[in-house]
């Protein structure tokens, strides 16, 4: 194990467990006049992996922002080894030996696998020369370590998000860390890939290093933490260890009320009629066609394992990424998608999986953003200006339905929580007279009391003859939501299960690995 990690350059000297490593004491931090934290306090001792949960806005990530020097607290410190610190950047927090994993990634996308994994800390030889070779070979390991498959050589644009992912965790474990701050590290991954990124969690606290783990995903919370530490509105609530309570105990902490988990009901099976009808999608042409059909208020459930090509098929779906050949029919009549606006004229959105790329615009207003997919229905239909005590109103109420918590609407999007900006998208696609709706991990980063709300938006749209597709990694979701589960395989599609067969997770999963060829 020790072999393993040393080859990461990970560090390797045992710490005591004794002391506390690091301490936060009265963090304090208001933008705007909000108040994000209020006097929060925590520790966290070598070799200990301590789960922070709380609601979207809770402060989470505001308190790892803080913590790695992307903020400075208004008042309060931070104590490293016992002594008290300024940590003034990230380059500071980083000599320092604190890393963080974002929950959005900090990638250049043009860059390859191996110049991401290296930016800032090149492997030289003897001489002060960058070691290419060196650099080449710790990336294959790391990533073969990971089980990833990808070649270290592709820009990370090119990849899926699933896959980036397993480039951030890969840049922190090649820099040597005392603790690794891991925000939503599982978001994006299969059961099979979770479980692999818990045995490195757990090899990495053998070596006494102390791991933050924020995490929606409350059985990956009570499968590896040692303590739990939970926020709402900005305070910290209660610290439990995880023997000490049960998720609805943990979740009723969280959000103070108690919240159900379980999905809408799905209305009774009948005919509906076909929206479109998809008889040839193919990408590339040495790959193999999908052909499928999606009615009138169906919930189509996608799912598959990372590579699937899930993601990529709706993306040329609707023009976003070329095709070399797509032929749809919407309503019996043959439609041609060269781009998203093609679709969005055609009544087709996407509620994309990198939201922050793809959905937003980061630096524009909440209010810009919601009303980017919709402007023509607030301007006036003879003058055509923007109507904009009426389009204010509009996107003020979409954002009190998904609970949106801002301090206006002219609030800038980056300044949001991970949670709430995907809120955002969905807010963007509620306002749009939408006939089919392509929602590509919709509660990504949505805690645990705002998914409920999210499943009953998805079931309404398709109540009023919304036709969806639903991508997820998550399996539940998909099951507890979907009319017909369609899982692919291989960049084409293994097989469907209508509504009238009974699905089960492993069933799901047998043939998104291949393993079901009956």
């Amino acid at each position: 194990m020790v072999a393993i990690l040393c080859s990461y350059h990970l560090p390797i000297t045992l710490i005591s467990m004794s002391a506390d490593l690091l301490e936060l004491r009265s963090i304090t931090k208001r933008f705007s006049g909000i108040v994000a934290l209020q006097d929060v306090n925590l520790s966290l001792r070598s070799g200990e992996i301590l789960a922070l949960v709380g609601e979207n806005g809770a402060g989470k990530s505001t308190l790892m922002k803080i913590l790695s020097g992307v903020y400075q607290p208004d008042s309060g410190e931070i104590l490293l080894d016992g002594e008290k610190v300024a940590l003034r950047n990230p380059v500071d927090a980083q000599a320092r030996g604190i890393s963080i994993i974002y929950q959005e990634f900090s990638l250049v996308p043009s860059f390859s696998v191996v110049d991401n994994l290296f930016l800032g800390c090149e492997r030289t030889n003897r001489f002060g020369i960058s070691s290419a070779a060196e650099m080449r070979r710790e990336s294959q390991d790391i990533l073969k370590r990971l089980g990833a498959t990808f070649s270290i050589d592709t820009p990370v644009e090119l990849l899926s998000v699933a896959e980036q992912q397993f480039v951030e965790i890969a840049k922190a474990l090649l820099r040597r860390s005392r603790v690794l701050i891991m925000d939503e590290p599982t978001a994006t991954l299969t059961g099979q890939e979770v479980e692999r990124l818990l045995a490195i969690v757990r090899e990495l606290v053998q070596q006494g290093i102390a791991i933050i783990f924020i995490s929606h995903h409350l059985n990956e919370v009570f499968e590896i933490a040692d303590s739990i530490v939970c926020l709402r509105d900005g305070q910290r609530v209660g610290q439990l260890k995880p023997s000490d309570c049960s998720q609805h105990d943990l979740i009723r902490m969280m959000v103070g009320r108690d919240v159900s988990q379980t999905f809408p009901d799905r209305p009774a099976s009948g005919t509906k009629p076909i929206v479109l009808n998809v008889r040839q999608l193919q990408r590339k042409p040495h790959l193999p066609a999908t052909s499928f059909q999606l009615c009138a208020g169906e919930i189509l459930g996608i799912a598959g394992l990372v590579g699937a090509g899930r993601t990529k098929m709706v993306r040329a779906l609707i023009g976003a990424d070329s095709a070399f050949r797509q032929e749809l029919l919407l309503d019996g009549k043959c439609i041609r998608l060269r781009s998203p606006a093609d679709a969005r004229a055609m009544g087709i959105g996407l509620v994309p999986e990198n939201r922050q790329q793809q959905g937003l615009v980061i630096d524009a207003s909440v209010h810009d953003n919601v009303l980017l997919a919709s402007l023509r229905r607030f301007c006036h239909p003879r003058w055509g200006w923007l109507q904009r005590s009426i389009a204010k109103n509009a996107s003020r109420e979409q954002l009190e339905k998904l609970d949106v918590k801002a301090s206006s609407v002219h609030q800038p999007v980056r300044t949001f929580s991970g949670g709430n900006q995907q809120k955002i998208v969905l807010a963007k696609w509620l306002l749009v007279d939408c006939r089919i709706l392509i929602l590509d991990e919709p509660t990504r980063g949505i805690d645990v009391g705002a998914k409920g709300e999210i499943y009953r938006l998805i079931r309404q749209l398709a109540d009023r003859g919304v036709a969806i597709l639903l991508i997820s990694s998550e399996l539940a979701e998909v099951i507890g939501l979907s009319d017909r589960v369609m899982v692919m395989r291989a960049q084409k599609i293994e097989h469907v299960f209508h509504s009238n067969e009974s699905v089960s997770e492993e069933a799901i999963m047998s043939f998104a690995a291949g393993g079901n060829r009956g």
